[in-house]
C-alpha cells in the first residue's frame, strides 16, 4: 500500500525543469487525499527531527543566501531550506492548511512558491 502511494507520489511529479542558467527543479503535488497526507506528513515529521518548533522556518547554511517565508492564515506550514551559496527563495501561504518545502542546494538557484489554501506540495532545487 505505502509502496503504490510512494509510486503515485513520484508519477504526480508536476515540473521537471532545467534551465539555461544553471538549475535543475522538480516540484511533487498530490493528487489525491492519501498522497496530500503523506506529504503532510513527512514534513511535520522532517520538521519535528530538525527540532523546528513553529509553524514556518528558514534555515540557511552557506553564504549570500536570501529567503522569504509569508504566512497569511492559520494552520500553515512552510519550510525553506538553503544549503550552499547564493540561492533565492521564497515561500508564500495564504488562506488555511497549506504545507511545503522548499529545498534548495548546490550554488545559485532561484525558487519562488505561492499556495492558496489547502495546498500541499515539496520543491527541490539544485543550482551549479
Amino acid at each position: 500500500m505505502l509502496r503504490t502511494v510512494i509510486l503515485s507520489a513520484a508519477l504526480s511529479l508536476t515540473a521537471i525543469s532545467a534551465s539555461a542558467d544553471g538549475q535543475i527543479s522538480f516540484t511533487v503535488n498530490p493528487t489525491n487525499q492519501k498522497e496530500d497526507a503523506l506529504i503532510r506528513f513527512g514534513l511535520a515529521a522532517y520538521m519535528l527531527h530538525k527540532d523546528y518548533e513553529t509553524n514556518g522556518q528558514v534555515t540557511q547554511n552557506g553564504i549570500n543566501n536570501a529567503a522569504g517565508l509569508y504566512q497569511n492564515g492559520a494552520c500553515n506550514t512552510g519550510l525553506i531550506e538553503q544549503n550552499g551559496s547564493g540561492h533565492t527563495g521564497t515561500l508564500s501561504q495564504n488562506g488555511c492548511n497549506n504545507a511545503h518545502g522548499l529545498f534548495q542546494s548546490g550554488n545559485n538557484s532561484n525558487a519562488h512558491v505561492s499556495q492558496s489554501g489547502g495546498q500541499s506540495g515539496l520543491t527541490f532545487v539544485y543550482g551549479f
